[in-house]
């Protein structure tokens, strides 16, 4: 019984050994140059981010919580390529405060259906 058990699994293993050597592909490897694997211009990310940092309401916000415009600049001419690409793309795709009213609304909605069931008592019945 115990070798009928061994030989049954044996040959399994083998069998999905023996099937798994068929599928093997082959790997190819190349050079790949650096210039295909970048594809920002660091040029227009760091135009794009200027143009919005420069903005009157920006640069106020800025002085305000005490950072130096000087600094900034230098900050954002110190970031990497990737760096400065991400921070390009963030700062185009970034709600302008739309996203608040989505959050107070879903925060009633919940509120409303917490009452409801009975789990909170916030509307008072009189």
């Amino acid at each position: 019984m115990k070798q009928t058990v061994w030989r049954k699994s044996s040959i399994a293993i083998l069998s999905v050994a023996l099937i798994n050597l068929g599928m093997a592909s082959a790997a190819s490897a190349a050079i790949v140059d650096t210039a295909s694997l970048v594809s920002t211009d660091r040029e227009a990310d760091l135009s794009a981010v200027r143009s919005r940092i420069e903005r009157a309401d920006v640069r106020a916000q800025l002085e305000e919580m005490g950072v130096d415009a000087t600094a900034v600049d230098r900050r954002i001419a110190s970031l990497n390529d990737r760096e400065l690409h991400r921070l390009a793309a963030d700062m185009k795709n970034a709600p302008a405060g739309g996203d608040a009213v989505w959050i107070v609304g879903a925060v009633f909605i919940v509120l409303i259906i917490l009452e409801l069931t009975g789990v909170i008592d916030i509307f008072k019945k009189v």
